[in-house]
């Protein structure tokens, strides 16, 4: 008994040493990683590395940065040229964005190639990388070549009051792939290139004159030749209203409840819509001084009481006797 334990005993003590052979690997391990790591987090390792990789970088953030800036300040000078010039306003900003963006893409493949970046390859791999994405984004392509047809087109110009498909702005700039405009309102609206080409334009300021259309009805019972009167004193009486061409007053329709006249004036375009509210402010005030009315839609209905059958049936038979 005392024998087995002591074989026991020395079997431990074997154990024990070949589990301390077997972890002392695995801690010199440890400890040379740890060594490794210290060394490249050194102040000396992190030098190595800027200095190695340090002025590449600088130079790309340098080139990219001033380039950038470059982009921007030439592009203003583009669209201040084009003004001074007496270029349109609209062609001249869109060459200012273009050649602010056809210059950021060389800024930034000058700033890849001062990383060590082969351009020439980046070169054939944006062609083709181009080409995909010319497939994929047909829309954009078709807002860009929209955009060149309103530039050279002029259908309008920047500040030129303007309706697209029911929205009314003035246009604040024609950029690459959208038109921005301003309602009257103060709200910008950003369309498409190509939603205003396949669309139908409204240019409301091309023309210096405009025409004020209003109808203006009233009651049957009034005195037509008194209410034209009016009409005329007061559309006269406006110092906006051109007397050249004419304006037109006349009775245009004889309606299920009212006679109505059309009120066709022409003013300069900057004074339609103040022109147009002052007109239908006064006349509303003059007919009620005047005792005009304007009518509101009405219905006469008639009720006839035939009575029940049978003294219809007998009415039937006292006119055929009548008769005979």
């Amino acid at each position: 008994m005392k024998a087995q334990a002591m074989d026991f005993a020395g079997s431990l003590l074997i154990l024990a040493d070949e589990g301390a052979a077997v972890s002392a690997p695995s801690a010199d391990f440890l400890a040379s990683t740890w060594e490794k790591v210290k060394q490249n987090l050194s102040t000396e390792a992190v030098l190595n590395t800027l200095r190695m990789h340090g002025p590449s970088v600088l130079q790309a953030l340098a080139v990219f940065v001033f380039g950038r800036m470059f982009a921007r300040v030439t592009s203003a000078m583009i669209v201040k040229a084009c003004r001074k010039a007496r270029i349109d306003e609209t062609l001249g900003r869109f060459l200012g964005n273009l050649a602010y963006s056809m210059m950021l893409t060389a800024v930034g493949i000058a700033a890849l190639g001062c990383l060590g970046v082969d351009t020439t390859s980046l070169s054939a791999v944006l062609a083709a990388a181009g080409f995909a994405i010319g497939m994929a984004l047909q829309g954009s392509l078709g807002n860009i070549a929209s955009g060149v047809m309103l530039v050279f087109l002029k259908p309008f110009r920047v500040g030129d009051m303007i309706d697209i498909g029911g929205l009314t702005g003035s246009v604040v700039e024609v950029q690459i792939f959208n038109t921005i405009l301003l309602t009257p309102d103060n709200v910008r609206i950003i369309l498409p290139n190509s939603t205003i080409t396949g669309g139908t334009i409204r240019n409301l300021s091309a023309e210096p004159l405009r025409r004020v259309d209003l109808i203006i009805g009233c009651s049957y019972n009034d005195d037509l030749k008194a209410v034209r009167r009016f009409l005329e004193g007061l559309v006269a009486s406006d110092a906006r209203v051109l007397r050249n061409p004419e304006p037109v007053i006349a009775v245009s329709e004889l309606a299920e409840s009212s006679v109505n006249f059309v009120v066709r004036p022409w003013v300069a375009s900057a004074d339609y819509h103040p022109v147009k509210f002052d007109l239908i402010e006064r006349i509303k005030l003059g007919f009620d001084e005047r005792g005009f009315t304007i009518p509101f839609p009405s219905r006469d209905v008639f009720v006839h009481h035939l009575g029940n059958e049978l003294t219809i049936s007998e009415v039937g038979v006292a006119a055929a006797a009548a008769a005979a």
